[in-house]
């Protein structure tokens, strides 16, 4: 059996480096593909490194605490038959060899840009080429780099594009009404000016309904609708959540909040909270997030259901959950039209591309070319 080398990932195009939180597989483990084996945090988030051999944890060479580069070595798997000095020799020739990403192409790689559309500026990002593309549509006050453990992946095989819709992100942050309708007509507007005819629709919670809404104004321009933790699919959403989320402009405030969108609160870095703070403080945003609220979510109920008619929206239809959600409940995932696909991920919450980001980029990539 090979040698092979676990090394750091790179998590969203703006990480360098990540430090290491510890070990969850023990020297002498057997491991497999798909295997968590260690966990990691970013300035972004926290996350569990995933094994891509099956064989045994040989070496541990990134110790808890350690803050390693892009690719540099964090582990050994090989079988037990291979001996400590063709490991050994192996983790000295990888040293050895070894150049960090940052430094062997420097800052090469996309990078997300602005476009003024239909009167406002619009942040995206574009990577890959080729195929049916596939728009990623962000959730309520989130933006593109909540697709950070996605986007990257899904591009293997096709263009892939995310967007800042408008209140959110570096886009404009006017809104007229705030309204489903608007955004969606913003979606559109952009599917129209980077001259998209037709797109796989991914929307992660209100990015779910403004996709849906997409789907019913312009059902020509979708290949397939994938629908993650969605808004538009039943009444109820925590009201508690999205209140805290318009009015918190701190990181106490924000905090508490911001622990809901996971089903481990400790996912939540310093970082991430951090940058939402930041965002949270820039001119304008407080009033387009009050009127997008006020408008999706008057009352602390959802305003605008498809359940009924979500089997007619798109050619196929995929719906992901996580079974710990605590904002927009999974039970919304239940008893959906004849033809729809359903996946829920136990011990996962509203942001499970984040939290179950592997599995959820295989279903995906299995829908789109399916």
């Amino acid at each position: 059996m090979p040698i092979h080398m676990i090394t750091m990932p790179k998590w969203g195009l703006s990480m360098e480096q990540g430090q290491v939180n510890g070990w969850l597989k023990a020297v002498g483990d057997k491991v497999g593909k798909g295997d968590e084996v260690l966990d990691v945090e970013t300035d972004k988030i926290s996350s569990g490194v995933e094994c891509a051999f099956d064989g045994t944890l040989r070496r541990q060479i990134a110790q808890e605490g350690d803050t390693l580069p892009i690719g540099a070595l964090l582990g050994v798997v090989a079988d037990e038959a291979t001996s400590d000095a063709d490991i050994d020799a192996a983790v000295e020739a990888f040293q050895r060899d070894f150049v960090p990403l940052a430094a062997e192409l420097g800052d090469a790689g996309p990078q997300a840009e602005k476009a003024t559309i239909g009167g406002r500026t619009m942040r995206y990002l574009k990577i890959g080429e080729g195929g049916t593309p596939v728009l990623l549509i962000h959730g309520f006050g989130g933006d593109l780099n909540n697709w950070l453990f996605n986007h990257a992946d899904l591009a293997a095989h096709r263009a892939v594009w995310a967007l800042d819709l408008p209140g959110h992100g570096e886009s404009g942050k006017a809104v007229e009404t705030g309204s489903v309708d608007e955004l969606a007509d913003s979606v559109i507007a952009f599917l129209d000016d980077r001259g998209i005819d037709r797109a796989h629709l991914v929307g992660h919670s209100m990015g779910g309904v403004v996709a849906m809404t997409v789907a019913a104004q312009a059902p020509e321009r979708v290949a397939s609708l994938a629908l993650i933790a969605s808004a538009g699919l039943g009444e109820e959403i925590d009201r508690e959540y999205i209140d805290g989320f318009v009015a918190g402009n701190s990181r106490n405030t924000l905090k508490p909040h911001l622990a809901k969108l996971f089903a481990d609160p400790s996912l939540v870095t310093r970082q991430l909270v951090e940058d939402i703070v930041k965002y949270k403080r820039l001119e304008g945003v407080q009033q387009a997030l009050q009127k997008i609220a006020a408008s999706a979510f008057e009352g602390g109920a959802q305003r605008r259901i498809y359940r009924d008619r979500l089997g007619t929206l798109a050619p196929r239809t995929l719906v992901i959950w996580g079974a710990e959600d605590r904002v927009i409940p999974a039970k919304h995932a239940q008893q959906l039209p004849d033809g729809v696909r359903v996946r829920v991920f136990d011990g996962k919450g509203h942001m499970v591309q984040m939290e179950a980001a592997s599995d959820v980029n295989r279903l995906l990539d299995d829908f789109f070319g399916s």
